[in-house]
């Protein structure tokens, strides 16, 4: 038998998604009472993104809060969804809730930034969203902040599904009496 110590092989990371920034949001740390003394446990939520429109959470608990971190990042990883952005804000104003928690995410014109609070700011930051002001109602518990948003962001439509989705066919861009006098101009 050799004395050399083999590595595992690690499962290879799905096509597309290795460019992927995780961000704890929040550890929660917990305590059992038993005979010896007190057993402590933790949990920890885990926002995941690629910062150009996928973005998950996961939740994770263990015995320790590295464990906690590292399973709540593999079920972010599991439960990315699609957004639809754009250019770098949302292209409309939408609220989402989760039980006690609500979140309201407004567009922003360029340069306003990421406004929210901690958990919000995450899974905006994550998913790729420049130019947002956000405001967490009712409960200020993060989990529920985070589930909130990532509600919201489901929400989101682009102008063309919203059109299509009533059969409506978007209208042809007329051209402006500046354009029309330009082109007279070159004729």
């Amino acid at each position: 038998m050799s004395s050399e110590r083999r590595a595992e092989p690690r499962a290879k990371p799905a096509e597309g998604v290795s460019d992927l920034e995780e961000r704890v949001v929040f550890v929660n740390r917990c305590a059992k009472v038993v005979k010896g003394g007190r057993r402590f446990s933790f949990s920890a939520v885990v926002v995941v993104g690629d910062r150009h429109g996928m973005v998950g959470f996961g939740f994770g608990k263990a015995n320790e809060v590295a464990d906690a971190i590292r399973k709540g990042g593999e079920i972010a990883r599991r439960s990315l969804i699609k957004l639809t952005l754009k250019d770098r804000t949302i292209p409309h104003e939408v609220t989402g809730q989760c039980d006690g928690g609500r979140v309201l995410l407004k567009p922003a014109s360029q340069g306003t930034g990421v406004i929210a609070g901690s958990g919000v700011r995450a899974v905006l930051e994550l998913s790729g969203i420049h130019d947002v002001l956000a405001k967490s109602l009712g409960s200020s518990n993060k989990l529920n902040a985070v589930k909130a948003t990532l509600d919201a962001l489901q929400q989101l439509r682009s102008k063309e599904d919203i059109l299509a989705t009533r059969n409506i066919q978007p209208k042809a861009v007329k051209p402006s009496a500046a354009d029309e006098s330009e082109g007279a101009a070159e004729a």
